[in-house]
């Protein structure tokens, strides 16, 4: 402990009464004797924040002569066909040479928690409002480096908390394939976007599926890539130990270009700490176009997650519809088993602790206990938030709730999110054990179809039941940090909702491919291999 003087300076605001208010929040009290020794030790703290707090703050510089801001607005409605733009803008690289990086030509939107200087960002909420980064995350710049052209932010749903995609302020997200269905949540206007072909691809966050549930629902491929290897600086944060970026796009090759350009450390996020540098991460795209036999996985050892196919919640339908695909992988020469993995049933229990909790204490106090970037404007305006009723009103249930069990846990259960993380630990040291046998594992992404909006007056309860076991087979891997790669494999009819008995509509079923620690490479190498040889749509 740092104590630089036990003598405050005259006229200090820290008084007696101060130091009784801090104690009653502790709930503890000070020997009478005693007190104007703390009262002084407290004082001379106060003098050393406000030092610090007078300091200029420091923050990652953005070149805006580099990549200027343009076009900045927001589309009307009758524009916004699916709801899916929260903002439009313009910025790519204006140097002399922007057209010879690995994303030349290719436009990307961003989920609208990734910073970009200049640009509002609604992070799809009513309950925080008016912020305005102040830098750009480090994946924009690696996109505008890259020679990405970044067109807007893709409307997410309200502040990451909904698996389905009816929660934003802005209004619902349709899904591509049939509006009045879900479009996934919580990178709902990413997965839309690449779908409908208004962008090449777009980077989404994952927290619990966040990545790959709209990507299955909007029938695209979208990738949660191994814990850090995308830096998360400059991205609103649920929970940190939880946080990932991941790419979204049509193919699994787009994915891995998309990957190449943007991977690596970046020596500001502890995070991204363990992941080589972006010079020395694997070249994924490369790697992928380099395959004499795309469609041939000889000697590769695939496991099928046993328990994933025992959810209650798992429609039978989309079972067939992924044993059918797990078939075509024998065809490609692959090793299949069934690999029982018992605590994978057991995963969403040890993420939902951390979540809530986590993802409460966030809120409250910050990103405490890290490196990185502090984003601690907008942590700010979320605890004013939270004490204000008419924000509160605002705040989306799913929100609320991890208030609610976040502060509840904290009082009742105060070691609930140690032992949560023991845990996980313990969920990662059985993915890890089965992967010395096998190369991947396989599970299907959702237990069931998108499912139909919500009503607009619906209950709390009505709201959350639309996505009652949907990440039973996704959340997992957020906290063994796995990387998992989520595509589309067929097409079911909607069970309710405005399409059932409507003839030609269907919507996407999906499957996850899991692997080793940093091995990308063989994820995109199994999914690349299986989506060549199968047109998903027509199964």
């Amino acid at each position: 402990m740092s104590v630089f003087s036990v003598d405050p300076k005259v006229g200090s605001t820290v008084t007696a009464d101060v130091l009784n208010d801090v104690c009653a929040r502790l709930g503890v009290k000070i020997k009478d004797d005693e007190q104007e020794d703390y009262r002084k030790l407290l004082a001379v703290f106060d003098e050393s924040a406000q030092e610090l707090m007078a300091m200029p703050d420091y923050i990652p510089q953005t070149d805006l002569a580099r990549f200027p801001r343009d076009n900045v607005y927001q589309m009307s409605k009758q524009d916004n066909t699916h709801g899916a733009w929260a903002w439009r803008c313009s910025i790519k690289d204006t140097s002399p040479t922007p057209n010879t990086g690995l994303l030349a030509g290719k436009t990307l939107a961003l989920k609208d928690m990734i910073s970009v200087k200049d640009v509002p960002m609604l992070m799809g909420t009513e309950f925080v409002t008016g912020y305005t980064p102040n830098l750009d995350a480090t994946v924009v710049t690696r996109i505008l480096e890259a020679g990405g052209h970044i067109t807007g932010k893709a409307v997410c749903e309200n502040l990451c908390h909904s698996a389905t995609s009816h929660s934003s302020a802005s209004g619902r997200v349709e899904n591509p394939h049939a509006k009045g269905y879900s479009a996934g949540g919580s990178s709902s206007g990413s997965g839309v976007l690449v779908s409908l072909g208004e962008v090449d691809g777009s980077i989404g966050a994952d927290q619990g599926g966040s990545v790959r549930i709209p990507a299955t629902n909007c029938g695209i491929v979208g990738l949660k890539p191994t814990f850090g290897l995308m830096p998360y600086t400059g991205c609103g944060s649920n929970e940190a130990t939880n946080d990932h970026l991941g790419p979204m796009t049509r193919t699994v090759l787009d994915n891995a270009l998309l990957l190449q350009a943007i991977a690596g450390t970046d020596n500001i996020d502890d995070r991204s700490f363990a992941a080589p540098s972006p010079t020395n991460t694997p070249k994924y795209y490369d790697i992928l176009r380099s395959i004499n036999d795309p469609k041939g996985l000889s000697g590769v050892r695939i496991g099928v997650i046993k328990e994933s196919l025992e959810f209650p919640v798992l429609d039978p339908r989309v079972k067939v519809c992924f044993l059918n695909a797990v078939e075509g992988f024998r065809k490609l020469g692959a090793n299949v088993e069934e690999a029982s993995i018992p605590i994978h049933a057991k995963g969403s229990t040890i993420w939902t602790a951390v979540s809530k909790v986590g993802g409460y204490l966030t809120k409250v106090h910050g990103s405490t206990g890290r490196r990185g970037h502090a984003m601690h404007e907008l942590n700010s305006i979320f605890l004013e938030a939270l004490h204000t009723q008419e924000k509160w009103e605002k705040a989306y249930v799913s929100s609320k709730n991890i208030y609610l069990n976040g502060s509840y846990a904290s009082a009742q259960y105060p070691a609930l999110l140690a032992k949560a993380t023991n845990l996980s630990r313990q969920l990662r040291d059985a993915y890890d054990s089965a992967l010395q046998t096998y190369d991947v594992l396989l599970t299907p992404t959702l237990p069931y179809v998108a499912t139909s909006h919500c009503e607009d007056d619906a209950s709390p309860l009505e709201q959350i039941r639309k996505q009652v076991g949907l990440t039973s087979n996704t959340c997992q891997f957020n906290q063994t940090g796995h990387p998992v790669l989520a595509m589309p494999i067929g097409m079911l009819p909607p069970l309710e909702g405005p399409g059932v008995d409507v003839e030609g509509v269907k919507l996407p079923v999906g499957m996850q491919v899991i692997g080793k620690w940093w091995d990308e490479k063989v994820v995109f190498r199994v999914g690349h291999a299986w989506e060549s040889s199968h047109s998903w749509k027509d199964l």
